[in-house]
């Protein structure tokens, strides 16, 4: 067998679903230990590839490793090490979260009751949940279901954390608790965050893909990604009636409302004059310049 440092090795994955849809199209990813961020809009293939590395459903060819584990013959040792957080988390609304951990800690093979005792209130205080645990579920609010789900997702120490999409529809401040949760658990084990929110990544994660209609355009450190698009993005405030010709004149990165006109980031490898700034780019512009196909990874490998 193949020797794979720890980490998880994706190589030539593809996917096509019975309507027809090639959900994922020959994708190769190296994903280190840590926090990684998979980018791309509802429908790029982020939760079929989840859904995949979680043994949840097969690729139709490829490979997959964690570490020497072959993930595809080996479903049963990889949930043994996996903890999966999907986008649509149901709960038992009429059980405490004290009750339901416990309940799932059994099924992950917990089963005396002391040592059992011990991790669900580990658990329960490293999600901040300690102080609710005979709360019913049916009361959380929306970050407290996520966390809820981190803790039932941790169970078993797992070396591969998997969470689709998992700050939408959450508050700020929660927002920041469940990020802050997500990037100690990267201390110590394969976290992949997938989602379209570019803040998540950009605050988190080390390394990062994006992915749109089942095909990785690029792979790269945030960082980098931004330091390579330095001088290239310009900024402009312009009335709505001006956008028309500036989308015929120029390669449009986004557009924003501001104060009842419109902020117009472009990308341009020189200077495009007529009352264009140069910005220091963000993960955003890296984002959306790359599903312009503005930029791919070869590109920026030149540029850097």
């Amino acid at each position: 067998m193949e020797n794979h440092p720890f980490g998880l090795s994706i190589r030539n994955i593809s996917k096509t679903y019975a309507n027809g849809v090639q959900a994922l199209k020959n994708i190769s990813l190296d994903i280190p230990m840590g926090m990684y961020g998979l980018l791309g809009p509802n429908g790029a293939g982020k939760s079929t590839l989840m859904r995949t590395l979680a043994t949840l459903q097969e690729p139709d060819q490829g490979q997959l490793f964690l570490g020497d584990i072959n993930v595809v013959n080996q479903k049963e040792k990889v949930r043994e090490t996996l903890g999966y957080l999907p986008q649509e988390f149901g709960v038992y609304p009429k059980s405490s979260a004290e009750e339901l951990l416990d309940y799932f800690a059994v099924l992950k093979g917990i089963t005396n009751r002391a040592s059992r005792k011990e991790v669900v209130e580990a658990l329960l205080k490293q999600t901040n949940l300690w102080d609710k645990r005979r709360q019913k579920l049916g009361g959380f609010s929306g970050g407290m279901k996520q966390r809820f789900g981190v803790a039932v997702a941790l169970l078993g120490n797992p070396k591969l954390m998997i969470v689709d999409e998992p700050t939408a529809g959450l508050d700020p401040a929660e927002r920041v608790r469940f990020l802050n949760l997500l990037s100690e658990l990267g201390e110590n084990s394969i976290v992949i965050l997938s989602t379209h929110i570019v803040e998540d990544v950009s605050e988190l994660c080390t390394r990062m893909a994006i992915i749109n209609r089942g095909q990785i355009l690029l792979e790269v450190e945030p960082l980098k990604a931004m330091q390579g698009l330095q001088g290239m993005v310009w900024r402009r405030i312009v009335d709505k009636s001006a956008m028309p010709k500036l989308e015929q004149e120029y390669k449009i990165i986004t557009t924003k409302l501001l104060s009842g006109r419109t902020v117009v980031h472009i990308y341009s490898e020189e200077d495009p004059g007529n009352g264009f700034e140069q910005v220091v780019p963000d993960l955003e512009d890296v984002y959306f310049t790359t599903m312009a196909g503005h930029i791919n990874n070869h590109k920026l490998e030149v540029v850097l």
